[in-house]
């Protein structure tokens, strides 16, 4: 997700969207000391795995650029240099003079280091990595799932991204791609239909699933008693940036949802979400010249109600860390399957606004 909407998805290039995102990411202020002592295996102390032995790998496909929608690709990517300074760090005095969109982890995600990175812009990948000393900048997309031990696709602005995850899954690689997964129900159903027929490990998730915030409203949820009712509202364009709103929903509540109903307008999306136990989510997603970007869930229970503005800090950290656990456990952490249906609920919502009706999800998925 770009987040920039992250707490979730990446926002516009405009002015506007990059002073949204200032609100809610704040760049490190620490710094990896350039010239650390290197260790057994030739690699910088801050880059050994917890244990001392050798660090997970892991490839970053179209992570040095940014390109929303067609816009043409700038350097500069708030998921991409999230991802390598996560794993990597970064030599802050080669940041200062980085242009563009940067984001500086402060947490690292241990034993793990970015060894490969592509672009469609190659001057892109290679400023990203002589700042972050990743030590291979591949000329091809397909490239940087060889030899390595996982790979991630951040969100790169271009709603193709889901492109480059086929080649990984199909040579066995665990892939990570970025939301949203798709910009359609059937782009989805065909990564999740290539991950499951190789067997290999996938995911794909808005990093607002795994804030603590949200995690904790899940787990408070059952003290509301029944709920029939509920709402969740960001930030920008439905599908690209709906999603976060979304999937805190689905992190609360669960899946299942079987129809949408958009009674908004254009730029103003108000769509009812209902599920098979009867349940009517409220998903109310803006852009930009209607409403400033934000995050916030709402549950209505028969025993009580609860709001939640969550608190975005780290949230491309807690992320990759889930990735990581996925690849070292070999876990799923979200089934592909409601991937795909998320992407349903944001197209069926589309459609609905378009064609004026109620659309289901079933007819969505055919």
């Amino acid at each position: 997700m770009r987040i920039e909407s992250a707490s979730v998805g990446a926002m516009n290039t405009n002015t506007d969207s990059h002073t949204s995102r200032r609100t809610f990411l704040k760049h490190s202020s620490s710094a990896v000391i350039a010239g650390a002592l290197a260790s057994p295996l030739g690699l910088p102390s801050i880059l050994r795995a917890a244990d001392g032995g050798t660090p997970l790998r892991l490839g970053l496909i179209s992570a040095g650029s940014y390109g929303y929608m067609g816009a043409p690709r700038v350097q500069g990517s708030n998921h991409g240099t999230a991802f390598s300074t996560c794993c990597n760090g970064f030599d802050e005095a080669k940041r200062k003079l980085f242009e563009g969109t940067f984001v500086a982890s402060k947490r690292r995600v241990e034993g793990v280091r970015v060894v490969k990175i592509w672009d469609p812009v190659k001057s892109a990948a290679e400023r990203l990595a002589d700042v972050c000393g990743i030590p291979k900048v591949c000329d091809t997309a397909d490239e940087c799932s060889d030899g390595v031990d996982a790979v991630a696709i951040p969100d790169d602005g271009s709603g193709e991204h889901w492109k480059y995850a086929l080649t990984p899954l199909r040579k066995g690689v665990p892939t990570f791609c970025d939301k949203p997964l798709a910009m359609t129900a059937k782009q989805a159903k065909e990564v999740a239909e290539v991950a499951r027929k190789s067997g290999t490990p996938f995911m794909s998730a808005s990093s607002l699933r795994f804030v603590p915030d949200v995690l904790a409203l899940a787990k408070e949820a059952p003290a509301l008693g029944d709920i029939h009712l509920a709402s969740t509202i960001c930030g920008n364009e439905l599908v690209y940036y709906g999603i976060h709103a979304l999937e805190m929903a689905y992190a609360v509540l669960g899946r299942g949802a079987v129809s949408c109903l958009n009674v908004g307008q254009p730029g103003r999306n108000i769509v009812r979400v209902r599920f098979e136990n009867g349940r009517d989510l409220m998903l109310m997603v803006a852009e930009k010249e209607w409403m400033r970007a934000g995050y916030q869930i709402n549950l209505y229970g028969t025993k009580g109600w609860k709001s939640l503005t969550p608190n975005l800090a780290d949230l491309y950290w807690y992320l990759l860390e889930k990735f990581i656990e996925m690849v070292r456990t070999k876990k799923e952490i979200v089934p592909v399957e409601e991937e795909v249906e998320v992407i349903a609920v944001l197209e069926a919502g589309k459609r609905s606004l378009a064609e004026k009706r109620e659309v289901t999800i079933a007819e969505v998925l055919k």
